[in-house]
């Protein structure tokens, strides 16, 4: 049996998921009323519309986020993204270092950081003082051979230092990073699969993401044998 756990937060009309971006404007395009006119008796539909900006809700950066040169949303494979070895590290203070890894094997795993900063979310101490990586911790990543790295925080870097090391080395090294996670609480240190797949779109370097974790687990009432 498998049990499903959603790490994504809902993306809602004028929702501000990193400060100084708009909100996103999430409105109908075809209401049901005025669909009425086009189908038969009694059938209606709705379409909407979205404008937003990429970095929304819980999403993923490609390496064209931070290169120009690197692969975009619409070249990542979705082994690098979907039923992914897990790994959990759960840190409760702002500079997370390389020593949060101890001596595990990262490689090919989607290496996820619990800092529980998602208890924030929506107030105005989430885009404060949040937890984020060090460009060591990046490197650690990067030389251990993850696949993919994510955090519950509002940035995987420390957003004072405007070289973004840990997107540059992760990124460079084509490591997927997923930010604003949630329920990572609800999620064991390991023996878990994660997915995170945005929408195949060319020429964008980050989408939102429907993330989520797949962890096996016993029946409640084995069969007989």
């Amino acid at each position: 049996m498998k049990n499903l756990i959603d790490l994504s937060h809902t993306i809602e009309d004028g929702l501000v998921t990193y400060k100084g971006l708009p909100a996103p404007a999430i409105c109908d395009y075809l209401s049901r009323e005025a669909s009425k006119a086009h189908y038969g008796e009694g059938v209606s539909f709705q379409i909407g519309k979205i404008e937003m900006v990429a970095n929304t809700g819980t999403y993923i950066d490609s390496p064209f986020h931070r290169y120009a040169d690197g692969n975009d949303l619409s070249e990542l494979s979705l082994s690098s993204m979907a039923g992914l070895e897990g790994i959990m590290f759960r840190m409760d203070s702002t500079r997370i270092g390389h020593d949060i890894f101890g001596d595990k094997d990262l490689r090919k795993k989607a290496v996820l950081i619990h800092t529980n900063w998602s208890r924030h979310w929506i107030t105005e101490q989430y885009y404060e003082n949040h937890p984020f990586l060090t460009k060591d911790a990046a490197v650690h990543l990067r030389e251990a051979g993850a696949s993919l790295a994510g955090i519950d925080s509002y940035n995987i870097d420390d957003t004072s230092d405007g070289t973004r090391p840990v997107h540059s080395v992760l990124l460079a090294a084509g490591i997927p990073i997923v930010e604003h996670m949630c329920n990572l609480h609800l999620v064991p240190d390991a023996d878990f699969k994660f997915y995170a797949v945005p929408a195949k779109v060319k020429g964008f370097g980050t989408f939102p993401v429907r993330a989520f974790a797949e962890i096996e687990t016993e029946p409640a009432n084995p069969p007989s044998p």
